[in-house]
């Protein structure tokens, strides 16, 4: 692929069609024999006069489609989808048993009910630093170092104040011990384990990557096994729910950036890209509306320097 058509590609991805004409500097351009204007199918010329430094792109109508995992939904003018949950109000309601009589009040009466009220806290813990060259996941324990990481992770969240829910952590044995660690710190808050969360391969990365290649039927099994814990744990507040809440989810680096993505409604494909120490915290927020944000990512600024790890 040429460099020209190569740039052009990517303006359109930025662009997602609504620019008829963009410039990115790159070197200095050939010259183009004294023309001004350099011809196109159809008929059509573009310029092709620019300030040095700058290319000229060709229109976004000539880019290719966009894929289809983020086509806008009709009549929107916004990629996010405000259902992306499944938990908006009419989503939750059988409009065919609207009584004829009440009307337009009912309805409005059983959306209200339906309507969250309250925001949702998630603190995304990846497990502390372990001994990698255990066989067996019940010898994959933590490190003294690793026992100290989750010492300041604890320390870190008891500090914020926060009257906490509940602490729901992976099954695996590196989790399950940095729970046990950060719970100390975190007296009387619930601890629940799930299989769900423990550490997979949740889609196949783009860009792939050249030193993790694992078999194709380990996204096949892992993948809808992570898609699970996303779709069990990371929702709006349930309509019954009054105040808001703080929840803890210890587990793993895979499963943390792959849940990011999916909240964040990104490409799930990119989850690779994001990078996470042990012991460290991510932290999103769901608002009653079903809006999301991430206040940190992998936020590990509470540890010495010579703590930080990413094993």
């Amino acid at each position: 692929m040429s460099v020209r058509r190569a740039l052009a590609l990517a303006a359109c991805g930025l662009a997602g069609g609504s620019v008829l004409l963009s410039a990115v500097v790159v070197g200095k351009q050939p010259a183009r024999g004294g023309t001004d204007s350099e011809p196109r199918p159809g008929g059509s010329a573009v310029p092709s006069a620019a300030p040095p430094g700058l290319l000229l792109l060709p229109p976004a109508a000539s880019c290719p489609p966009t894929a289809g995992w983020i086509e806008r939904p009709a009549g929107s003018g916004s990629y996010w989808d405000s259902n992306w949950d499944r938990r908006e109000p009419l989503a939750l309601i059988n409009l065919k048993k609207k009584n004829e009589e009440t009307g337009e009040e009912e309805l409005a009466s059983r959306l209200d009910h339906c309507k969250a009220k309250a925001t949702r806290h998630i603190f995304l813990i990846r497990h502390s630093q372990y001994n990698l060259d255990g066989r067996a996941d019940k010898d994959r324990t933590l490190t003294p170092l690793g026992r100290e990481q989750a010492e300041l992770t604890g320390h870190r969240l008891a500090s914020l104040g926060l009257k906490f829910d509940q602490i729901i952590h992976s099954s695996m044995t590196r989790a399950t011990e940095t729970t046990e660690i950060i719970s100390k710190h975190l007296p009387g808050v619930k601890k629940i384990s799930t299989d769900l969360l423990r550490e997979g391969a949740p889609i196949e990365p783009d860009p792939p990557v050249s030193h993790w290649k694992p078999e194709a039927v380990q996204y096949y099994e892992d993948g809808a096994r992570i898609e699970a814990a996303f779709r069990n744990f990371i929702h709006r507040a349930d309509a019954k729910q009054e105040e808001d809440s703080y929840e803890i989810f210890v587990c793993h680096a895979n499963v943390i950036r792959y849940i990011v993505c999916r909240a964040l409604q990104f490409p799930p494909e990119g989850w690779l890209r994001l990078s996470l120490n042990n012991g460290s915290i991510t932290h999103l927020v769901i608002r009653p509306n079903g809006r999301v944000a991430l206040r940190t990512l992998g936020d590990t600024g509470f540890m010495p320097p010579d703590k930080i790890t990413r094993t």
